[in-house]
């Protein structure tokens, strides 16, 4: 009989560190889409135990985030959740979620999005929906020099590839 055997998005592509960078795998107990129905948003919020996220912002601590998606949308990273009053999915297995961390993150991330990320325009506990290379992604800002990447599963590699092409290319530009 053949036996399964469960993997992680990014199994075998990570870690990767270049220059002043790394980039790891983090994986969440799970990834639940949350939609609050019209007017429980407060009573969802409740029930998780953490504020809704406004746009453009996270909530919540470490193994329990509330990252704003879309207007009246979160995804929730940490323990599963079903809270009553929203339309709730499982989303785990869809998302890799990617960490670049390091002094040249942010010029990493500057030659794949279009996001201004000075930290006037893109501060501590901020997300974006946006683009990484061509790949569709969620962009979190969680420390000063750390960015947690959310891309579609079936991209894991292809993320991995062009992250460490620009990884690869700060580094050359520091040797300068």
């Amino acid at each position: 009989m053949v036996k399964l055997v469960a993997k992680s998005p990014a199994e075998g592509l990570v870690p990767v560190e270049t220059g002043e960078t790394r980039l790891t795998e983090n994986i969440y107990e799970a990834i639940t889409w949350v939609a609050p129905l019209d007017g429980k948003e407060k009573a969802v919020a409740k029930a998780l135990g953490l504020p809704w996220p406004k746009p453009g912002e996270i909530t919540g601590e470490d193994e329990h985030l509330a990252i704003w998606t879309a207007p009246g949308q979160a995804l929730i990273l940490g323990p599963p959740v079903a809270p009553r009053g929203a339309a709730v999915a499982d989303q785990s297995g869809g998302w890799c979620v990617l960490v670049l961390e390091g002094a040249d993150a942010r010029e990493v991330l500057a030659r794949l999005t279009p996001l201004d990320l000075r930290d006037s325009a893109f501060p501590e506990a901020h997300t974006a929906r946006t683009l990484i290379g061509h790949m569709t992604a969620s962009l979190t800002r969680i420390a000063p020099d750390t960015y947690e990447i959310m891309v579609f599963r079936s991209m894991a590699k292809t993320a991995v590839h062009e992250l460490t092409r620009a990884m690869d290319a700060a580094a050359a530009r520091a040797r300068l």
